[in-house]
């Protein structure tokens, strides 16, 4: 039997408390809760901008961990793992109603480098012409490159500060904040083409409308 580990304050390292959790140790599954709550809850308030629905969703993110926690092999970071979870929960959520719009500006411009304070997710932004809703700027996420993503993420999404992030990947804080600024303006770009493909979508359908809909009155005596 594998020996579990503590640390000096007694309690586990997250490895063995996962290890724990999925041979349905309860202990050990709150033991993750209490470590991981609190950026799951962030994560969902700044998704949906709203904290009785973030809490909610947050509770469903670890009821869906408490059930999937088995599926966890390690073959990336648990807080990875977590996180994609969760992002899912909240995600699925926001599918069965209508998706609110969220401005390229206030994903892309938080507050430390904006003239004004970031805006509440979902709220749209007045000064930018047009908007993107956010499984478009999931899948604008996921193309970026590795290294933009993973700052991205852990600082525009999980809070982490560049100190913490420069720590987490081994690279200077300098090169944390060159990566996010290089981040955001791909992440504009990809936005942008995805705001030009969906207007030129919509004035190939309004075309064929009008086309159609010329067809039918030709028809008529």
């Amino acid at each position: 039997m594998a020996r579990t580990r503590r640390n000096q304050a007694g309690e586990w390292t997250e490895a063995d408390a996962i290890r724990l959790a999925q041979e349905g140790n309860a202990e050990a599954f709150e033991f993750i809760y209490r470590m991981h709550s609190r950026r799951v809850y962030a994560l969902c308030l700044r998704m949906v901008g709203n904290t009785a629905e973030a809490e909610d969703l947050a509770q469903e993110a670890f009821l869906q961990l408490f059930r999937k926690i088995q599926t966890f092999r390690g073959e990336s970071a648990f807080s990875t793992w977590l996180h994609r979870l969760s992002v899912n929960v909240v995600l699925m959520k926001l599918r069965k109603k209508s998706l609110p719009e969220t401005s390229l500006e206030e994903m892309t411009e938080p507050d430390e480098e904006s003239a004004g304070p970031r805006k509440d997710i979902g709220s749209l932004d007045p000064t930018l012409v047009g908007s993107i809703d956010r499984l478009n700027l999931e899948r604008a996420v996921d193309q970026l490159p590795p290294g933009y993503k993973q700052v991205f993420v852990l600082h525009d999404v999980q809070g982490y500060e560049h100190n913490e992030i420069a720590k987490m990947m081994g690279c200077s804080i300098g090169n944390s904040k060159s990566q996010l600024h290089k981040a955001r303006l791909r992440l504009r770009e990809l936005l942008q083409e995805a705001q030009r493909e969906r207007a030129r979508q919509e004035r190939a359908a309004a075309k064929d409308q009008a086309t159609e809909s010329g067809g039918n009155t030709s028809g008529i005596d």
